[in-house]
């Protein structure tokens, strides 16, 4: 019953979690909005498709995200009823492959971060400055957002195998 309570727990997390890409994207809709209405400069209204469309890209992330633990905290349970032991090993094997994903992921988003960079020193337009700015942003928040869901599933996919090892023992 330990192994159903801490992934009910994690997949809860992951929710609250998801709410932060959600949150930001309000944020950046907000944002494109405020330059598409107030932006008098080139630049500014050089804003206005780039946060537009990192908006929509972590809405889409974050409902993703949302609705697929909301699932998830349900679906747990008729796995571990089905058979705890299995419900275990789907998970340590499911959790173990998203760690993987995750440092995948760790690695390539501060490399886009750079040539988003190298856009804004070498590129002088409007346009591709402010690409490069929201572009940095968003790596910026799927990175704070990313590294504590990377941190989660790793204490996550420890304590599952720990509970393993305990209950063949």
């Amino acid at each position: 019953m330990e192994v159903l309570k801490i992934a009910q727990e994690w997949a809860r997390a992951e929710v609250f979690s998801s709410r932060f890409f959600i949150l930001f994207a309000i944020l950046f809709l907000t944002a494109s909005a405020g330059f598409w209405q107030l932006g008098k400069t080139e630049l500014a209204k050089a804003y206005v498709i780039p946060l537009l469309v990192a908006g929509v890209l972590l809405m889409t992330i974050g409902l993703g995200l949302f609705f697929t633990n909301k699932v998830r905290i349900t679906q747990f349970e008729k796995a571990f009823n089905q058979g705890a032991s299995a419900f275990a090993t789907s998970e340590m094997a499911r959790a173990e492959s998203t760690l993987k994903e995750y440092t995948v992921v760790l690695k390539v988003v501060p490399l886009i971060i750079v040539v988003a960079a190298l856009l804004i020193i070498f590129i002088n337009s409007p346009t591709w400055r402010a690409i490069g700015i929201t572009t940095i942003a968003m790596m910026i928040v799927i990175l704070l957002v990313d590294g504590n869901a990377h941190a989660r599933i790793d204490a996550y996919y420890k304590q599952m195998i720990t509970l393993v090892k305990q209950n063949d023992n």
